[in-house]
């Protein structure tokens, strides 16, 4: 099996479906990375209100969808 770099993406949605936020959308090398759900990456600030986000992680053809519940 060949470990090569691919477009990773991670992205956030609101319940209605709407992107809220690309945290990232870059070509990785396999491994394990770690990212929060507020960033200043690319000179943003995202600061999520309360309330319940889905995040989608692509990498290749794997894609997962999971949920967030943020309460303040």
């Amino acid at each position: 099996m060949f470990h090569i770099s691919q477009n990773v993406s991670l992205k956030v949605f609101d319940v209605l479906g709407k992107e809220v936020a690309v945290l990232v959308n870059e070509n990785k090398e396999p491994g394990i990375y770690n990212y929060e759900f507020r960033s200043a990456e690319g000179g943003r600030n995202y600061e999520f209100s309360s309330g319940v986000y889905f995040y989608q992680l692509r990498a290749g053809e794997f894609m997962q969808i999971q949920k967030k519940v943020i309460l303040k």
